[in-house]
């Protein structure tokens, strides 16, 4: 016969180092549940931030940080040069044809897109911001909307985005711009599937427009469930530390 569980005032309780460890523990945890949002709005504010610092540093003729970063932030995008926007040079963007006749690379060649994707300017085009004008909507749009959800009282007022209207708002639009591009061009218009797709270039104004709103409803849809969250966990905690009497 199994022995029964113990009442839950017969388990042995954490002492010593163990409960000084677990009381650093739950100290660390409450802090973050208070400060969560100033946290992840200073995260994706280095997010968005650093990319720009590339093309800075060219200008100062500092190649090899501004290398660093395009190494960096390449594993994240795809960094094509006719699709990213551009500091200290005539243009903010440039897109296909203008950046061809710009840089003398072919974006319609296959053989030239990884030309493309590592070219970073040059003094008359400027230097190229380390990820695309879709991600730097994205990424911008969610530190505005943080920024937007740390003002007094919103972050209590502000509901989650229904599930439908994100779909409509956020996914749909980037979903159609960027899919209705892709599949249009090499290599999948060499599918049948694909083919009758007639050839299209998104443009830099409906990429950061799609890329805007898609990060505007995320925070839209994830911060208040984010804002329920870490009030529970600082409740529980906080809880635990009046029963304990230890100061919180």
């Amino acid at each position: 016969m199994t022995d029964s569980p113990r009442p839950a005032g017969d388990r042995p309780r954490v002492t010593g180092r163990s409960r000084d460890l677990v009381i650093v523990a739950d100290r660390a945890i409450l802090g973050f549940t208070r400060h969560w949002l100033l946290y992840l709005n200073l995260f994706v504010a280095v997010y968005v931030g650093v990319p720009f610092l590339a093309p800075v540093l060219l200008e100062a003729n500092l190649p090899g940080p501004a290398r660093a970063i395009y190494a960096l932030y390449g594993s994240l995008c795809h960094q094509l040069g006719y699709r990213s926007w551009y500091l200290f040079g005539e243009r903010l963007a440039y897109p296909r044809d203008i950046f061809q006749a710009y840089s003398g690379i072919d974006p319609n060649d296959p053989e030239q897109m990884l030309a493309a994707r590592q070219f970073i300017g040059n003094a008359r085009m400027g230097y190229k911001v380390a990820y695309c004008e879709r991600d730097t909507a994205i990424y911008g749009a969610i530190l505005l909307g943080g920024l937007v959800f740390a003002l007094p009282g919103v972050a209590r007022r502000v509901k989650p985005l229904n599930w439908f209207a994100y779909a409509l708002l956020g996914v749909g639009p980037i979903a159609l711009d960027g899919f209705s591009q892709l599949f249009s061009q090499y290599p999948y218009n060499t599918l049948s599937i694909f083919a009758w797709l007639p050839y299209r270039e998104s443009s830099p104004f409906l990429r950061a427009l799609t890329g805007a709103l898609f990060g505007l409803a995320n925070v839209w849809l994830a911060y208040p469930y984010l804002v329920q969250s870490m009030a529970d966990v600082r409740h529980e905690l906080e809880t635990k530390f009046t029963r304990a009497g230890i100061p919180h």
